[in-house]
């Protein structure tokens, strides 16, 4: 598909009013302009290309300004030695001239700057601590050669066991033999996998202790042999239960009595985790006691007292302390050095004091026996009928059923004859099409008759009969899968409607919501009439503390506008003709805000739209709108049948690789068992790479303002279909580096990628020596109601993004820079050299919210 030239993202259209405004405003200005003023409405006039602005005009209402013009007005401005710096969120605060140059310190009492003066010692941009220089390649590249050498013998040893396993197994005599050997090399098998990664910890690091090191090195090796071993681990499924604070003891951590935790992000340095009695920590939390800073790993410790809450999609860095009691609500994080005394309330990014009461669920009596026996009845569960199932259950399956052995005919064919492939692709078709036929009837089924068995805002005590029930509901209608099938298409509001969410009377759109909607329950989601979501929507309507659960409904208004990576949860104040920006912090107190835009961690209003994003409007209406849903719903079927191709023929190529291998058994033995698993590695980036390049035609993409409706937005959301879940089991190597690349993204030498996500890689440009944290996100495009934008953004050498940043399009990191946790930095910011940004919104940190000591402590030999 041809790409037009891209419209400027940060001009003010001609047809807009601006002129008309801008005299009007003129006429009444009746005072005598300070010094800042004036300078301050010559740069906003250089900006906007205009002649001159009324100090009084506001920036969006009156001169049509957008936010992306305002960053470039901010990054001006800092440019100016003589003037105090302004960030957006002092610009929607103070939207004219003259409320901007009142509010900010140091103007008002300034009366002339016709001479400059130097820039003092407390403004200047804060210093970051030297590190030790980075390993060179040579570092890098043996670093790469001694982590593939370790997934080497990783995959050995489990085709060994795999294939010893197998064989006892299938020595058994009738169906009871082999189900109690399938329960023996089960168990086995999970208690082993399970211990190994603790073995592996306590061998190669022993205690974990605060200190620093430098990736690449062998350091760092034994950090990320352990880090992988944990992310690997079969107690990942047991998160939310109280086996999975029992592998944490044993890894180290210092954990109290009847602590809940529900986040699937497992905390590495165990030894430097704290956790008191009664804690909850909600999904998709971060507490890792690690992060990556200017190419050195540096841990520290984690401490939460006891009866510690902490909220939804947060960030505790490193040498953070929560005190007994105390609380941090959603979308908020602790910077390095922070602490919130005890019995202390704190939200935002970074924290700060509030009233907010995020524990909102009585206790219920959850005592120890019952949590010793919800953990037993889990281990009789995995023993029993998980282990069997997944062990025994296909040799039986074919051993059992003649016709299947028949018909699967791994024995008819020769590696490489027809009837490999044949066989591959029945087998391939059964399973994948099967799966998703079967899948859909039990997403539509299952999870309702179970639903039956739990009541709306009754409170419910932790690990009985109702939370396994909850859980089995969580679990089974967040599938992945299907929400990508149909996300970023009208068919999405179809599913989600069967999953059980009351949609009212919907407005379809064709992107009424994205691929990567969560939630609790899908039974008590309510999303008004209008609404439209973009991806990263975590409906929170489910309360818990460290001894109860309650669910409850949660209710988007109409005609809002949800941006990317928002946790909404059940009684969020909110109402109809809301946007809620990016990572916004939905609030739960105050009054019902309604036809306003929400920003930030603590939120403030902004206004509800500007006049760039309403240019497209009367493609959104009348014959007009029905033309263009029918020809993007035709596109988005187009866009689901290759989505669905595309994954069946991976299938179907790693069903001929695994029969390849099965012909190779008797020769090779356990060998062919590892062999499958080292080549489907390699060639699952490949494949999805080559996709990915061939839907693009084998071109970069260009920077873009159009409609919902513009046949290239279709094209561009085709590229969001495409895999990238294995993405992942590259972090930390230099082999993500490599895919990166096949994948389009401009990257230097060395960079350290701990499990960034980049949405356009063609967009994004990353440069050497850079530390990329687990959890942050490049992200080059934006949708605001019917209007989507994308743009560059670029990362300088040497930079730093840190755990769960949010970097968003039109982007520039000056080379040296450090994006704090948990931040947001917003569209077309400019970040100087070796600046240290952070909050949501992001903006210079002039004094560090925590200490910036530099560890030279190495890490302990065992």
């Amino acid at each position: 598909m041809l790409e037009n030239p891209a419209e400027s993202l940060t001009s003010v259209s001609a047809e807009s009013k601006v002129t008309q405004r801008m005299k009007s405003a003129s006429s009444v200005e009746d005072r005598t302009l300070t010094d800042h003023e004036r300078i301050f409405a010559e740069i906003l006039a250089g900006v906007l290309s205009i002649e001159e602005v009324p100090v009084d005009s506001n920036f969006f209402d009156d001169l049509g300004a957008n936010s992306m013009v305002m960053t470039q007005f901010c990054a001006r401005v800092r440019k100016r030695a003589d003037l105090p710096p302004v960030s957006i969120k002092d610009i929607y605060r103070n939207p004219t001239i003259r409320s901007l140059v009142t509010a900010l310190p140091n103007t008002t009492a300034q009366k002339s700057i016709s001479v400059v003066a130097p820039a003092s010692e407390n403004s200047a941009t804060p210093t970051l601590p030297e590190g030790v220089n980075p390993l060179g390649t040579l570092a890098y590249i043996l670093c790469g050669l001694l982590q593939f050498l370790l997934f080497l013998g990783y995959s050995v040893l489990a085709g060994l066991v795999i294939a010893r396993g197998y064989a006892w197994v299938s020595a058994g005599s009738g169906v009871t033999e082999l189900y109690l050997r399938s329960v023996a090399f089960g168990g086995a098998a999970f208690v082993g996998a399970c211990t190994f990664p603790i073995m592996a910890k306590w061998i190669l690091i022993g205690r974990w202790k605060s200190c620093e090191f430098p990736v690449w090195g062998f350091a760092y090796i034994r950090f990320w042999t352990v880090k992988v071993l944990l992310h690997a681990n079969p107690i990942l499924f047991l998160v939310g239960n109280p086996l999975y604070v029992l592998y944490l003891r044993a890894l180290g951590a210092r954990i109290g009595k009847g602590v809940t935790i529900l986040s699937r992000s497992v905390p590495v340095c165990t030894d430097l985790l704290t956790i008191g009695a009664g804690t909850v920590i909600r999904k998709e939390s971060f507490f890792l006691c690690y992060r990556a800073h200017a190419g050195r790993i540096q841990t520290g410790s984690v401490t939460l007292g006891q009866d510690v809450f902490v909220g939804e999609k947060t960030v505790l860095d490193i040498d953070t302390v929560m005190g007994d009691g105390a609380q941090l609500g959603h979308t908020s994080s602790l910077h390095s050095g922070q602490s919130v005394p005890h019995g202390q309330r704190w939200h935002g990014s970074p924290a700060q004091p509030t009233e907010v009461d995020y524990v909102r669920v009585p206790p219920a009596p959850c005592g120890r026996l019952r949590r010793v026996a919800f953990g037993l009845t889990t281990v009789g569960q995995l023993f029993f009928l998980a282990a069997p199932l997944a062990v025994g259950g296909p040799y039986m399956l074919v051993t059992q059923v003649p016709a299947v052995d028949h018909w699967l005919g791994l024995g008819a064919a020769e590696s490489g004859s027809a009837g490999l492939f044949v066989n591959a692709l029945t087998v391939s078709s059964v399973l994948f099409f099967g799966f998703v036929l079967l899948g859909l009837v039990v997403l539509f089924t299952v999870p309702r008759l179970l639903n039956l068995v739990i009541k709306p805002n009754k409170v419910y005590p932790l690990y009985g009969f109702h939370y396994s029930i909850h859980r089995a509901i969580t679990r089974i209608t967040n599938v992945k899968f299907f929400k990508w099938l149909f996300g970023d298409s009208s068919y999405i509001v179809h599913y989600l409607r069967g999953l059980g969410y009351d949609l009212s009377r919907v407005e379809q759109t064709g992107s009424n919501f994205g691929t990567e909607v969560q939630h609790e329950t899908p039974y008590l989601c309510s999303v008004g009439s209008g609404t439209m979501v973009a991806d990263g929507l975590s409906i929170v309507n489910a309360d818990f503390s460290s001894t109860s659960f309650r669910v409850s409904r949660a209710s988007i208004g109409r005609r809002n506008f949800l941006g990317n990576n928002i946790v909404y949860p059940s009684g969020a104040r909110t109402g109809d003709n809301c946007l809620l920006a990016t990572k916004v912090m939905v609030p739960i107190d105050g009054e019902i805000r309604e036809g306003v835009g929400l920003l930030g961690s603590p939120c403030f209003e902004i206004p509800r739209s500007v006049e760039r994003d309403s240019r497209f409007d009367h493609m959104r209406t009348g014959e007009a709108m029905s033309r263009n849903l029918a020809a993007k719903n035709r596109y988005n079927i187009r866009s689901m049948a290759l989505f669905l191709i595309v994954r069946w023929f991976y299938v179907f190529a790693l069903t001929v690789l695994a029969f390849a291998h099965a012909e190779l058994y008797d020769s090779l033995g356990y060998l062919a068992l590892a062999g499958f698993l080292v080549l489907g590695l390699f060639v699952t980036p490949l494949y999805f790479a080559l996709v990915e390049r061939a839907i693009v035609a084998f071109r970069g993409l260009q920077p873009r303002l159009c409609s919902i409706y513009d046949p290239y937005f279709w094209w561009h959301e085709r590229l969001w279909k495409v895999p990238d879940e294995y993405l992942d089991v590259f972090n930390g190597t230099p082999f993500k580096n490599v895919i990166w690349r096949l994948l389009g993204v401009r990257l230097g030498r060395r960079v350290f990628d701990d499990g960034c996500y980049l949405t356009e890689r063609m967009l994004t440009t990353i440069g050497n020596d850079c530390t990329l944290n687990a959890g942050s996100k490049i992200q080059c495009h934006s949708q605001e109601d019917g209007t989507f934008k994308s743009d560059r953004s670029t990362i300088g050498d040497g930079c730093t993004v840190g755990v769960g940043a949010h970097v968003h399009y039109g982007v520039t990191m000056g080379n040296g820079s450090v994006l704090g946790p948990d931040s947001f930095l917003m569209k077309g910011e400019e970040v100087p050299a070796h600046a240290r940004w952070g909050g949501n919104p992001a903006a210079e940190l002039r004094e560090a919210s925590g200490h910036q000591t530099v560890r030279t402590q190495q890490v302990q030999q065992k």
